[in-house]
């Protein structure tokens, strides 16, 4: 997250009388950065990571655990910090930053006050030796974090708070059902203070005519309750006219129900960012990592616990989606259109509706066919010499519209600045994003990879960090397509939330990414890392044809990441990984360290090591305190939390916990690659 824009917000009456000014200058600020930088080229690609915590506090005491709101406190703490401003600084939001030959990494705000977000102080180069210091980069920050924080504060990388919403889950206590949020299980103080976030809460509730209503399927253990009423919700909160949702129904029987946007966006994730050498090739990564999506969410699998349940899911993209879901009745379609544009078939969080690549592989079959966009803003963009599939896609996108508006931008339209279009550009949280370069920064386009989950410890966090990396530069190398149908992908990505999809589920993905010449293997020998890896890539095949229906089929994760085990079938991504790596000729050393991060990859998808949510499930339920009835309770979640903690710094090595997601304790994978 960057700086953050200062000013007076609209409240959402008066923000909606300036909804269609600030998409109509956004398209304009959008048509400029167009005409000044769609030429612009960079020498090779760069990329960067996101990495977000949240801050836990210990009280060893009483054997509880709390989300500590003392963000501000945490990164105040650090922009004071003498030795660290002697270096450059690393809080932009506080100070100026400096960055030198070897910058500190930045630490920035989210929206929830008990988080931070840490980004590396540089981007990564196209060099392997960067891809080597990214954990090590990685550690770093948290050394730095957890220095500036409480002896009993920690910053952990779990998805959420595994009792975020119960009472006595946040330090300090505030009271819940305030003015913003209305929520009957969070405190308002729960958001940022800067005044964008409860902005942001506040206009989505006001937009969409209720709260927001997330429910998440609970897991049925022996002893839950059939049906599963969540005990904790108070039907008999008078305070604000939202109190009616439950009444009316919000809170569905066998579901966990959550009312705020805070239980989403108070979620974090790992984030990478890939600047492209040109405006081509990043419409070609948008493309092609898109299909990938669903499956690097089921395989970062960590999300099986909401709000002190055990819920039958193990992601978080639904509950994040359902989070800021702003819109109204009308646009679900319960009920007859008189006040809005037009139905709209899915969340400003969600997964992507579009493909942008000039690609002579992209077939018209493709694509979304309930696809919504606004035809005069479309039109507009053509008229401004931008092509069809980039003026649809923005146009998708400026369907929304904008939630928070600050008076102050609303005088004059500058076309040098960026403000409204990313007004509408930053509250579409799809599963992919494509960046235009700022206006103000010698920076490329860019694409942003957001699906996966944050996970336990750094070395998992950097293993798919360089996994993802790796992957783009087979894609480019090679030329790989991994085109589906846009409806496939979103199948893929409710598939993901299945508990243990990742070896229990099957997705749609594509039977050849090497077309027109099929994949071949060096007469079934292996590579050092012990898998098959394929031949060299063809040119770019001609347009396609034939039924789009053979082009693609179900795959088990581990078919899509290791390969099938026929020679025709798919080849597998490490194994186009591995022959990426070939191809280039990396050193012995380079290539033994490189194998630690994919082997993980691969055991992760094989089921040989457990994902996080996995081994999270597995704990609560051989916990001596759990009844078996889907609950997970105050001592629980501190003995978790404890264990957590200690997986952050040994990561499964002598004798500690969770060694089932690191150790391979004997089980024999068959099949090919063994």
């Amino acid at each position: 997250m960057g700086l953050l824009a200062v000013g007076t917000p609209l409240e959402w009456p008066h923000a909606k009388k300036k909804a269609a000014q600030v998409r109509e200058w956004g398209i304009e600020q959008l048509l400029a950065i167009w005409q000044r930088a769609k030429g612009k080229e960079r020498d090779a690609l760069r990329w960067g990571d996101e990495v977000e915590y949240l801050v836990i506090v210990f009280d060893d005491e009483s054997q509880k655990v709390k989300l500590s709101l003392r963000q501000g406190d945490i990164l105040e703490a650090l922009a004071k910090d003498g030795e660290l401003c002697k270096k450059g600084g690393c809080v932009p939001g506080l100070q100026q930053v400096a960055r030198d030959s070897d910058p500190l990494p930045i630490f920035h705000p989210e929206f929830g006050r008990f988080m931070l977000e840490a980004t590396p102080g540089r981007p990564w180069g196209h060099g392997f030796k960067d891809l080597l210091d990214v954990e090590h980069n990685m550690k770093w920050r948290r050394e730095i974090a957890k220095d500036h924080m409480a002896s009993n504060e920690y910053p952990i990388t779990l998805t959420t708070f595994p009792r975020l919403g119960t009472e006595g889950s946040l330090s300090p206590v505030y009271p819940v059902s305030g003015e913003r949020l209305r929520s009957q299980f969070l405190p308002d103080e729960i958001a940022n203070p800067h005044i964008r976030f409860p902005t942001l809460a506040a206009n989505i509730r006001s937009r969409r005519g209720r709260k927001v209503e997330i429910n998440v399927p609970i897991f049925k253990d022996e002893n839950t309750s059939r049906p599963f009423k969540d005990p904790t919700v108070n039907y008999n909160l008078h305070k604000w006219p939202e109190d009616d949702d439950v009444r009316n129904g919000a809170a569905k029987d066998d579901h966990i129900y959550m009312d705020a946007m805070a239980f989403g966006m108070g979620s974090c994730c790992l984030q990478i960012t890939f600047q492209a050498k040109n405006i081509t090739e990043g419409r070609q990564l948008y493309d092609q990592l898109s299909p990938l999506g669903p499956i690097m969410l089921a395989l970062t699998a960590a999300t099986p616990i909401y709000k002190g349940f055990l819920a039958d899911t193990d992601v978080r993209w639904n509950q994040i989606s359902k989070a800021v879901d702003d819109r109204t009745p009308e646009e679900l379609g319960e009920v007859p259109l008189k006040h809005n544009r037009r139905r709209v078939p899915k969340s400003r969080y969600a997964s992507n509706s579009t493909y942008i690549s000039q690609d002579l592989r992209l077939r018209n079959e493709y694509m979304d066919p309930d696809l919504v966009v606004d035809n005069n803003l479309k039109e507009r963009l053509l008229n401004g010499d931008m092509d069809e599939l980039l003026a649809t896609h923005f146009a998708h996108l400026f369907i929304r519209d904008p939630i928070v508006i600050f008076a102050e931008d609303l005088k004059e339209l500058d076309r040098n600045k960026t403000d409204h279009f990313e007004n509408l550009q930053s509250t579409n949280w799809q599963h992919m994003r494509f960046k235009p370069p700022p206006h103000d920064k010698d920076t490329g386009w860019r694409v942003e990879f957001r699906p996966m989950e944050i996970q336990i410890t750094d070395f998992e966090n950097a293993a798919f960090s360089i996994f993802i990396v790796l992957v783009t530069r087979a894609i480019l190398s090679f030329d790989l397509n991994f085109y589906i149908p846009i409806p496939l992908t979103t199948h893929n990505m409710e598939t993901a939330h299945a508990r243990n999809a990742v070896l229990d589920r099957k997705f749609f993905f594509r039977n050849d990414p090497l077309l027109p010449r099929p994949v071949k293997f060096t007469n079934g020998s292996a590579s050092a890392s012990g898998t098959n890896t394929p031949g060299t890539s063809p040119s770019r095949p001609p347009t396609p044809f034939g039924p789009v229906e053979d082009e693609y089929s179900l795959m088990t994760i581990d078919e899509i990441i290791n390969g099938q085990l026929n020679d025709t079938g798919f080849p597998g991504l490490i194994p186009l990984v591995e022959s990426y790596l070939n191809s280039m000729n990396v050193d012995v050393e380079t290539r033994c360290k490189l194998a630690r991060y994919l082997d993980l990859i691969r055991k992760r998808a094989s089921g040989q090591l457990w994902t996080g949510a996995k081994w999270i499930r597995h704990f609560v339920r051989s916990h001596p305190e759990y009844r078996k009835d889907s609950v997970v309770g105050e001592r629980i979640c501190y003995d978790l939390l404890k264990a957590v903690e200690e997986i952050t710094r040994l990561e499964g090595k002598g004798g500690g916990q969770a060694r089932e997601m690191f150790r391979d304790k004997g089980g024999v994978h068959k099949g090919k690659r063994d």
